[in-house]
């Protein structure tokens, strides 16, 4: 009688105490995931864009800055997967951007397939041209392979001049709707939000630790059995891809693009863009490329166009671009993302000494 006294008394206890124990650590498991801060921010991002289009309570600029940002920062991630996890260096971005561009011209705007194929249709050929800079950065490296695909840039910008230097797509319908201005952050934020996953779990999948490896030491990796080839390939086909995704959101938002303008899409200046946005926010961090990319396209329309000093003076704004990227690579290399995970640790040694003093050292 005694023992099953106790026995019940031990269940009681464990139901009491160990199960909501348990619990407390699943919805810390669930809460510290990323991909649910992926959502999360995604969410936010749209009720901003709500409350600047719809109920008007902030500026109706930040729209404009908001999805230029969240489209460019779909390169901005390709970019940082090709640059901060397999080594390789590009200044091609603004060329694959156009071929999303004009992939919505041609197969949308003038053929009037739907919206969907043109994506495809721009997946396809990015995935194509990937693969042949892929097989060349086999043979070089470093500032020759950053030269080889700026050339390529310029020789696709050249292209599309004589298929068609001016474009505009008008109205575009998506599932029989058309599209209007405001409903375009309804295509944007969410393929963002899905590219900012993809990219997570490249990054702690094997194919990441693969393309880590790869940039660290390619003789090392090799020694492992990775293969340079697929890996090399798969890097670039997915940089080009995402800047395809991200030509076709670009010109979803402004509906037209000029080739020969120096500030296209496609133009040279878009590549360094990026590059920057990218040694800006940290090149091995999701996050800190769309900080990077916010503070190259999104800072000028959502803050600093309010500040009177700023608006009177333009330029100052390229000049503070300009000096960010020299302070982060002298000071701060893995950009503004390491500048914040070295004050998490500089927080948290101030917080146990702070627990130190008040309580004394734990013991053990």
């Amino acid at each position: 009688m005694k023992k099953n006294l106790l026995n019940k008394y031990s269940l009681f206890a464990q139901d009491t105490f160990v199960q909501p124990q348990s619990k407390m650590i699943g919805i810390k498991k669930a809460a510290s995931n990323p991909i649910l801060h992926y959502i999360i921010f995604g969410v936010i991002i749209m009720v901003v864009l709500y409350m600047a289009v719809q109920l008007k309570v902030l500026p109706y600029s930040w729209y404009g800055g908001i999805i230029y940002t969240a489209a460019y920062s779909i390169s901005s991630i390709g970019f940082c997967l090709l640059m901060g996890y397999s080594g390789l260096a590009s200044l091609g971005t603004g060329g694959f951007i156009g071929i999303g561009c004009y992939a919505v011209y041609y197969v949308t705007a003038l053929s009037g397939l739907p919206f969907i194929v043109s994506v495809i249709a721009a997946i396809v050929i990015a995935a194509v041209i990937g693969v042949i800079v892929g097989f060349i950065s086999l043979r070089i490296e470093s500032i020759y392979l950053v030269i080889l695909t700026l050339g390529l840039s310029e020789i696709l910008r050249n292209i599309y001049m004589s298929l068609s230097d001016s474009i505009n797509i008008g109205t575009i319908k998506i599932f029989g709707s058309a599209l209007k201005t405001a409903d375009v952050m309804y295509v944007i934020i969410p393929v963002l939000i899905i590219i900012m996953i993809i990219t997570h779990n490249i990054i702690v999948s094997p194919t990441g630790r693969a393309m880590l490896a790869m940039k660290n030491s390619t003789a090392a990796a090799q020694a492992m059995g990775i293969s340079l080839l697929k890996y090399r390939l798969m890097a670039f086909i997915i940089c080009t891809i995402y800047a395809a995704i991200s030509g076709s959101m670009l010109i979803l938002r402004s509906g037209a693009a000029t080739a020969s303008s120096g500030t296209s899409f496609y133009a040279l200046i878009t590549s360094l863009n990026i590059l920057a946005a990218v040694i800006i926010g940290g090149y091995k961090s999701i996050w800190g490329a769309v900080f990077g990319t916010f503070v190259m396209y999104g800072l000028n329309s959502t803050i600093l166009q309010s500040i009177p000093f700023f608006t009177e003076n333009p330029a100052l704004i390229t000049i503070i671009s300009g000096v960010l990227v020299i302070v982060v690579v002298m000071f701060y290399p893995g950009g503004l993302a390491q500048l914040l995970q070295n004050l998490k640790f500089t927080f948290a040694k101030w917080k146990k000494k702070i627990r130190e003093d008040k309580y004394g050292k734990d013991i053990g």
